[in-house]
């Protein structure tokens, strides 16, 4: 009962609203949140993130169904899934009934998975790919950049969406080979029918230059910061974020 989900949203590069990432965190009573990169290792090792996955999955579920009865225009929602998770023969069977009992629509629903969890066990992550595509679920690569593939080994995985790392954003406006990186990913992205999301954008200088490049959606401090969902009701009801009155 410690763990809440607060939810980031993403923009295209006109201000419309193109869906959430649900993001974990564990409250404390009386103290700090805990983001998840101070506890998702050890849920891992442990076995206990298999507990904790399904309990996002079914918490966004819930959260979407509410935001609907609530006469809200709920946008797709994103769900990290671990490398455990990956790996359960009947996870497509468990997100299909929840569907079912939520009465949402497969598309109200994105899975991002980093490029370790998918490269681990090549074979296993792809049939698991195949069977949430396959309902018609939405897939994307996160953390593009980090891992040890490349967009040659993910192309036979059934992706919609690559996110490149925030470790590659940060610098964009003074790097030149943060910047080079940015280029490249966004085209070769692009030439595979992929759309490309920056994580971690955070200043005007960092989204005009990968709106320039033809980046597709961005995410980070200067959109919106993760917030609980009691606090999204008027970004969803406008639909929209708009940046040009920031400074």
């Amino acid at each position: 009962g410690q763990f809440v989900l607060h939810y980031q949203p993403k923009i295209d590069m006109t201000g419309r609203l193109t869906g959430l990432e649900a993001l974990l965190r564990w409250q404390f009573e009386g103290e700090a949140q805990l983001g998840p990169a101070q506890f998702i290792a050890i849920a891992e090792e442990s076995g206990l993130i298999d507990e904790i996955g399904d309990w996002v999955i079914v918490t966004v579920c819930r959260q979407l169904r509410a935001w609907i009865d609530q006469g809200l225009d709920a946008p797709c929602v994103a769900i990290n899934l671990s490398t455990r998770q990956l790996r359960q023969p009947d996870l497509a069977v468990k997100v299909g009934r929840l569907l079912v009992e939520s009465g949402l629509s497969p598309d109200m629903l994105e899975f991002e998975v980093t490029e370790t969890a998918a490269m681990e066990n090549p074979q296993t992550a792809a049939r698991r790919l195949d069977e949430l595509g396959a309902m018609g679920l939405t897939l994307s690569i996160d953390d593009f950049g980090t891992g040890y593939s490349s967009l040659s080994h993910l192309r036979s995985l059934p992706l919609d969406a690559l996110k490149i790392d925030r470790s590659f954003v940060r610098d964009i406006a003074s790097d030149a080979n943060d910047l080079a990186i940015a280029r490249g990913t966004i085209a070769l992205a692009h030439s595979l029918g992929l759309r490309v999301v920056a994580e971690g954008v955070e200043t005007m200088a960092q989204w005009q230059l990968l709106r320039g490049l033809g980046c597709d959606e961005v995410q980070g401090y200067l959109i919106a910061c993760p917030a609980p969902a009691e606090e999204l009701a008027g970004i969803l009801a406008l639909g929209s974020i708009q940046l040009a009155a920031r400074p």
